[in-house]
């Protein structure tokens, strides 16, 4: 069976655990991209991670971008939106279709 998990401050995360996903409160850099390979490792299909902690793992993310699983979806934190989920749908759109149809002005 597929897994869901959540990685971020532990303010973020804590909400999660009502909706059922694993929480995994993390915050410097090697915690979070040992945790993220943790999960990957652990057959976790979706891997939430706060838009702070995924600045702090740009590389690991990066590594399991192109793959099937995990997918690895940056959510805001409780401090609100840095636009960086929004970047990565954008980006990912422009590869799929070879256009930005997200374009905002």
């Amino acid at each position: 069976m597929s897994k869901v998990g959540i990685i971020g401050d532990k303010d973020t995360v804590m909400g999660f655990l009502a909706l059922g996903l694993d929480i995994f409160p993390a915050y410097e850099g090697d915690e979070i991209k040992k945790t993220i390979n943790r999960l990957a490792e652990r057959e976790y299909a979706i891997i939430y991670i706060t838009e702070e902690a995924s600045l702090k793992a740009k590389e690991t993310i990066a590594k399991y971008k192109d793959m099937e699983r995990p997918a690895i979806i940056v959510i805001p934190g409780i401090s609100g939106s840095m636009g960086l989920g929004m970047n990565e749908v954008r980006e990912s759109a422009k590869r799929a279709i070879g256009a930005d149809i997200l374009f905002s002005e």
